[in-house]
């Protein structure tokens, strides 16, 4: 890349951190189950949760003990970071174990996971679009249209797995395309494939599929070198898989007396989970059209620039890159498939289709060209800039005010999410990483104290006041890039 190439980098990876960071979403089940994992073995040294069971209903048991029923990926990371929380914590006077102690820590495990690896992803498409020819704004429409954009901005603000499975993902997706020409890296761009794919795997089962599917386009890169380089190649991927899948196998062995066995195997609340494939069976046509759609959990009503992916994605293909467009499409069709397959599609007090989020960085891939096909074209151009400012809005009042609207709402932003940021009524989720749940009924009107926040709320500010910090730096990362 240039160095201008490089500046603009920086100062998007810099402001989509600062977005992410910008805001804590507090607890919910999906996340308490997480941070149980990690204040089990920090505070206790065991992988059971049995102290922290009563602060979530996504827990498994197993010969009398509870567990978390997640893929450990995102806890396993978060553990360093959060020690160091912890440390600067008791150095600050704040027990760890208090309120504030754990609102910090949980913010650090949010942050250092879910932030950093959207981000990640973000970068992904910066840098896979110029690789692919795109200018320097087409990369950066597509990067943040993916960043701030979609519900990847949602997500990125919580401490699930979705947001560090897409990073996982687009990094093996990179490096499987870089191993396309010759160099001196090759064996380490192998390896990246391997790890990173597998990665994404131990943090979100789900994502086996798209991994395997790109360690396949791995291979396909270099299937007309000689022997020798493909087995070197195939080992590479080979030895990435089992550093990644080995922590997945001890912590199974671990828990759960054996490297196979998974939490959702022992799963305690949900019993729809043991029909089909732990709750997948076949798609439905119905909520593939609520899942598009839908005011419930449509994404492109939230996204609608996701609409148009897919003929970005043709014309990259017309361009010469049919094998990684045709992997990325794949994802793309996976996703949706899966999130039309499982019992649970709606995803909980989730905002958006959360199931579809892994495969937004693939989709948005295809934003680079048509940005760069409509520049001579004013009104196609226009329709394209409306399309990112509806996109970056309704995010934005969906992670001001909570990107957790309970599954009873059935048009969240019209019926929540909207009013409430209308009226100035932000950071409404009252659900900490103690508490077992939230009480719908009572988001708005104060008459619980709201867990969650944003930085401007810490410094003082209240209401819409409270996002200035935000729309400083968003003014000023804009004047950057103009420079």
């Amino acid at each position: 890349m240039t160095s201008r190439q490089w500046r603009a980098a920086c100062v998007l990876g810099i402001t989509l951190l600062f977005s992410y960071a910008y805001y804590y979403q507090a607890g919910g089940w999906n996340q308490n189950s997480r941070f149980a994992l990690v204040r089990a073995v920090l505070e206790r040294h065991t992988l059971q949760i049995d102290a922290y069971q009563l602060h979530t209903g996504d827990r498994a048991i197993w010969r009398g003990h509870y567990y978390s029923d997640k893929a450990p990926g995102a806890s396993l990371l978060a553990l360093g970071p959060v020690q160091a929380a912890r440390v600067v914590s008791r150095r600050t006077g704040v027990d760890p174990a208090s309120f504030p102690g754990i609102a910090w820590t949980s913010y650090v495990a949010a942050v250092v996971t879910s932030g950093v690896f959207t981000v990640i992803a973000a970068l992904g498409v910066f840098w896979l679009s110029l690789r692919w020819g795109a200018s320097l704004g087409g990369a950066l429409f597509a990067a943040t249209a993916y960043g701030l954009a979609s519900p990847a901005w949602a997500y990125a603000t919580l401490f699930i797995g979705h947001g560090q499975a897409a990073g996982c993902l687009i990094v093996a997706f990179a490096a499987a395309d870089a191993l396309a020409e010759p160099n001196a890296h090759r064996r380490a761009l192998a390896a990246i494939v391997g790890l990173s794919g597998s990665w994404a795997v131990v943090t979100e089962y789900q994502t086996a599929i798209p991994a395997i599917l790109i360690g396949l386009m791995a291979l396909a890169q270099v299937r007309h070198e000689d022997r020798r380089e493909v087995m070197t190649i195939t080992g590479a991927i080979a030895a990435g898989v089992a550093i990644a899948a080995m922590p997945l196998f001890v912590y199974n062995a671990l828990a759960f007396d054996s490297p196979f066995h998974i939490g959702y195997s022992s799963e305690e609340g949900f019993k729809e989970l043991q029909t089909g494939l732990f709750g997948i069976t076949y798609p439905k046509l119905s909520t593939v059209w609520e899942l598009l759609f839908g005011s419930y959990r449509g994404l492109l009503p939230l996204s609608p620039l996701m609409a148009l992916a897919p003929i970005g994605l043709v014309r990259l293909a017309r361009r010469g890159r049919v094998g990684p467009v045709a992997v990325a499409s794949a994802i793309g069709v996976y996703y949706l498939l899966l999130n039309a397959s499982y019992f649970f599609w709606e995803g909980g007090w989730f905002y958006g289709p959360r199931q579809i989020s892994p495969a937004l960085p693939f989709l948005a891939l295809g934003l680079a060209p048509l940005w760069d096909q409509v520049q001579v074209r004013r009104a196609a151009r226009a329709t394209l800039v409306a399309g990112l400012i509806w996109g970056v809005a309704v995010t934005l009042i969906a992670v001001s005010t909570t990107p957790q609207p309970p599954s009873s709402f059935k048009a969240p932003m019209r019926e929540l999410l909207w009013p409430a940021f209308r009226d100035g009524d932000l950071s409404l989720n009252h659900q900490t990483f103690v508490h077992g749940g939230a009480d719908a009924n009572r988001l708005r009107g104060g008459t619980i104290p709201h867990a969650a926040w944003n930085l401007g709320e810490l410094a003082g500010l209240h209401g819409l006041p409270s996002l200035l910090p935000l729309g400083a730096a968003w003014t000023a990362a804009g004047l950057l890039l103009l420079l």
